[in-house]
This record gives structure tokens, C-alpha cells and sequence, in this order.
């Protein structure tokens, strides 16, 4: 959450020139509503399904830059999609995630007490994102530029 994942991946993208693809845009889209209504609306669970299933279509689909929710590597299936693929998990620390987005209730997951659950979130997905990442990339300090160019660095890939 908060980790420029949808900038870096538009940048990588365009560096790459390949296609961006985002799943939380993508359920926005067939939804016709924010995830934040979603979650309101049909709860947590129905959203996850939501989210499975826009990541198994785009991974099916597309072949560019595709960007994740960051609790899309909750499901086990979605995990073992990502496998073998250059998965880059993209990390922050909670000062610098007050720092871009504030940590506001737009984000439902942290609507009571947005640092402790922020927190608490990381230290439950942490393990998850370590799992399928082929690279962690801080985003701490970083522009959005200089995150890009260690992504492509990490992954060892040049630019078009």
C-alpha cells in the first residue's frame, strides 16, 4: 500500500515499452465502483475473490508491466501463479508510507488506527511478498525514476 507501485510500474512500462496492466484498476473497472465500496458493500472475502480472479486473467492475459493489490498474495493460488515469474516487491517503512499517502481511510484496510494496522498488515504479508518476489526493491527516499532504475537493475533488464 502506498508503495508507488502503479507510478513504478507506468514507468517500467514505458522504459520497457511494453504494455501496463493494474488489477486493482481492473476490478474498479468491471465493478463500476472504488475498492473501498466494495469492501464496504460485499466485505473482504468477496473483494479477495474479486482480486484472484483479475490476477489469473491478467497473468493469462497480459505481457507487459502488471501491477498487484497488495493482498493479492494472500490466496495460495495466486502465490503459486506467480512463481517463476520476476515478481518485484516493492518496500517501504510505515514513516515513509505517512509520508506518500498518509495513510487515509480511502484505504479500507486502514480505517482504524492506520499505523498499527499498516504494521500489522506488513508483518503478516511480508513473509508472502518475500515468497514470490524474485527481488525486493526500498522504496524508502527513492523518486519514483530511481525506483524504476533499480527494478530494471535488480532484474537486470535494459531499457528500449
Amino acid at each position: 500500500m502506498g508503495s508507488g507501485k502503479s507510478t513504478v510500474g507506468a514507468l517500467l512500462a514505458d522504459r520497457l515499452g511494453v504494455p501496463y496492466r493494474d488489477t486493482d484498476a481492473d476490478i474498479v473497472a468491471a465493478q463500476g465502483r472504488p475498492i473501498s465500496d466494495i469492501f464496504v458493500d460485499e466485505g473482504e472475502p468477496y473483494f479477495r475473490e474479486l482480486e484472484r480472479a483479475a490476477v489469473a486473467t491478467a497473468v493469462a492475459e497480459h505481457t507487459g508491466v502488471l501491477a498487484l493489490g497488495g493482498g493479492a498474495v494472500l490466496d495460495p493460488g495466486t502465490r503459486t501463479l506467480l512463481s517463476g515469474l520476476p515478481v518485484v516487491y516493492l518496500s517501504m517503512d510505515v514513516e515513509e508510507a505517512v509520508r506518500r499517502v498518509g495513510l487515509g481511510t480511502a484505504r479500507p484496510l486502514l480505517a482504524v488506527n492506520p499505523r498499527r494496522q499498516w504494521r500489522e498488515l506488513m508483518e503478516a504479508r511480508r513473509p508472502l511478498y518475500t515468497e514470490v518476489a524474485r527481488v525486493v526493491v526500498a522504496t524508502d527516499d527513492r523518486t519514483p525514476e530511481e525506483v524504476a532504475q533499480a527494478v530494471l537493475d535488480a532484474l537486470e533488464l535494459k531499457d528500449v
